[in-house]
């Protein structure tokens, strides 16, 4: 057998530097934000209480003007203003459900474009963010994988996206005011597009931020990471960041998987499971969550329930089993599983003494819905494309 290709890969990556010369302080580490602090001037006794104090300017409160930072004077806070900016994704379009969900069209560096969705429930809202514009996985249910991968996203760029709906939901507590602990935004799912472990530093560094008790101040188990299964970067997850994992898993058998996700080619179930074997040890979190999208007559027989059982149970594996009815989009190879075919899966996992919850499709009206997602602007490009190509066969 030929040795397995690297995980890394070839993407283009965007400097820091903006073109106006100066450089976004979002999506810096505090390491890295008081050596760039400490490079443009600041002294280095005080580079530690700047930091501090810079860092909650901008992720407890939510302020992107340097004049804004009262505590900083007045000369200081101009040389930052010389040297710096607080720049965030733009929103290009928002849309709303009929339900409440909101997807976000954010545009980036480069006039890249990424979709953001936040889900608001009774007792929690969650945000799925993107981790690269595009993806690389080609996962065959997915329309999001129809969508060649184009480049990761900075740290900048995922924490951003926090921010931006922190904007919208006007979250920012007023400074000085008492801390509110009810928050709209409690939640973060990397479950956007992209695959957030082929982006693992980035990702890394903006969670960081995201769990930074003086900034926006998400526990670590109120962020879910979904992978479709890059084994080698899964342990390093629990070790650097520690948050809550999701899998995309979907088959019980190789060559089912290896068609719905193609991932699967290079690190096969056995090997991924071994991998979440060790997993909720390494970072001490709750039980990882197996995703299981509901195909019609692919993946949904009473066969596919045991053996999915059984694999959680060979490897002892603390888990519970999302099931997602098929989120259908123009052109999908697959048909959602029926209502009673879900309900007889689920049933089967619960007696067997697993959670087995059925998502609840939110968003779907403005193609919101897990795996619906791609940027407005691919999805216009191929519809120009496909229009030329029928022009040029009638022609």
């Amino acid at each position: 057998m030929s040795p397995k290709a690297p995980i890394t890969q070839d993407v283009m990556t965007i400097p820091r530097k903006l073109p106006e010369g100066k450089t976004n302080l979002v999506g810096l580490t505090r390491d890295q934000l008081r050596e760039v602090l400490i490079a443009h001037g600041t002294p280095e006794k005080q580079a530690k209480m700047r930091t501090g104090q810079i860092w909650q300017w901008i992720y407890q409160w939510g302020v992107r003007d340097f004049a804004e930072m009262t505590n900083l004077a007045k000369a200081y806070r101009a040389q930052l203003a010389e040297n710096f900016v607080i720049e965030i994704p733009e929103v290009v379009t928002r849309q709303v459900s009929e339900d409440g969900t909101r997807k976000y069209l954010c545009r980036i560096a480069g006039g890249h474009e990424v979709e953001v969705v936040y889900i608001p429930e009774e007792d929690r809202g969650t945000l799925c963010i993107s981790s690269q514009v595009g993806c690389t996985l080609t996962c065959s249910f997915c329309h999001t994988g129809t969508q060649k991968l184009v480049r990761n996203l900075t740290a900048a760029e995922i924490v951003g996206q926090v921010m931006m709906a922190r904007d919208d939901l006007e979250e920012w507590p007023t400074p000085g005011a008492p801390k509110d602990e009810t928050r709209l935004l409690s939640n973060i799912v990397l479950m956007g597009m992209g695959e957030p472990l082929y982006n693992f530093e980035n990702v890394r560094d903006a969670m960081k931020i995201a769990m930074d008790p003086e900034g926006i101040s998400l526990s670590r188990r109120r962020i879910t990471l979904s992978t479709s299964g890059v084994v080698p970067e899964i342990a390093r997850t629990a070790e650097e960041i520690g948050c809550l994992l999701a899998i995309s898993f979907h088959a019980t058998t190789d060559e089912t998987r290896d068609v719905l996700v193609p991932i699967n080619k290079r690190w096969n179930i056995e090997e991924l499971l071994q991998a979440l074997a060790s997993y909720p040890k390494a970072s001490n979190s709750e039980r990882i969550t197996f995703e299981y999208v509901m195909l019609d007559g692919v993946n949904d027989s009473d066969e596919d329930a045991h053996r999915l059982i059984d694999h959680i149970k060979r490897h002892n594996i603390p888990a519970k089993i999302n099931l997602i009815p098929f989120n259908e989009w123009p052109g999908a190879p697959y048909k959602r599983s029926s209502n009673n075919r879900i309900r007889a899966f689920a049933n089967i996992i619960y007696q067997a003494g697993y959670a087995s919850p059925i998502r609840k499709t939110r968003g779907e009206d403005i193609m919101a819905a897990c795996g619906q997602l791609k940027s407005a602007t691919e999805r216009a490009r191929k519809s120009r494309k496909q229009i030329e190509a029928e022009t040029g066969l009638q022609g």
